[in-house]
């Protein structure tokens, strides 16, 4: 399974935002820079995050942005779902009449189950576990320093 750079750039923002939780809006260029995801693009995911509910925004000088629900409420398959849409591992599991073999594959019910794992793993991991592990590191990182 390879993760589109949209999603790894839109979970490294929405953890930052969620690190921050409980205070102020943070500026999307205060997240391009601390996460390296060029501020452009990172316009465009926060846009689309916004408009799915993740994050709310506010323009102007005292402007950015905060994560709109609790971070513990916020999972991995939320994210992917909203940034990547569709993360089946093959089409025919998104729609098996169009698939002849359908019925009689038994390759599908391998990738069902790989997707099902996935799904069940990613909808297990919040954002508020990703902040406090990023924490973590960063505590360890400075020990070592």
């Amino acid at each position: 399974m390879r993760i589109p750079m949209k999603v790894d750039y839109g979970v490294r923002a929405l953890v930052e935002l969620a690190m921050h939780d409980g205070g102020g809006p943070v500026p999307t260029a205060e997240i391009a820079y601390k996460q390296g995801i060029p501020e452009a693009y990172l316009d465009q995911l926060m846009t689309t995050l916004h408009k799915f509910g993740l994050v709310s925004s506010r323009r102007g000088p005292q402007g950015g942005h905060r994560l709109a629900r609790d971070p513990s409420e916020i999972n991995l398959a939320m994210v992917m779902k909203t940034l990547d849409g569709n993360s089946s591992p093959l089409d025919c599991l998104i729609n098996p009449d169009e698939c002849v073999f359908s019925d009689s594959c038994a390759q599908q019910e391998v990738w069902k189950s790989v997707e099902e794992a996935i799904q069940e793993l990613l909808s297990n991991i919040t954002l508020a576990d990703l902040a406090q592990r990023q924490r973590d590191l960063s505590e360890s990182q400075a020990v070592r320093v």
